[in-house]
């Protein structure tokens, strides 16, 4: 295929494309901003304490790992 024939065929495509996609995210709602509550609850975050997992397991040896 020769694309220089075909490079309308593809603008127009892109552009359609483009038209499309905007069109699809216009209706999309603007950020809002959080209601104040959230200032408080993000204020408590920074305190809480982390948790931490340990793992504690045998590792497998190369027998057991073929076997499975």
């Amino acid at each position: 295929m020769n694309i220089a024939k075909n490079m309308e065929a593809i603008f127009v495509a892109i552009i359609a494309v483009a038209a499309a996609t905007s069109l699809a995210t216009a209706a999309v709602p603007k950020f809002r901003a959080a209601p104040a509550a959230s200032a408080a609850l993000a204020a408590s975050a920074d305190q809480a304490t982390m948790h931490t997992v340990y793992v504690s397991a045998k590792r497998l040896s190369a027998e057991e790992k073929a076997a499975l």
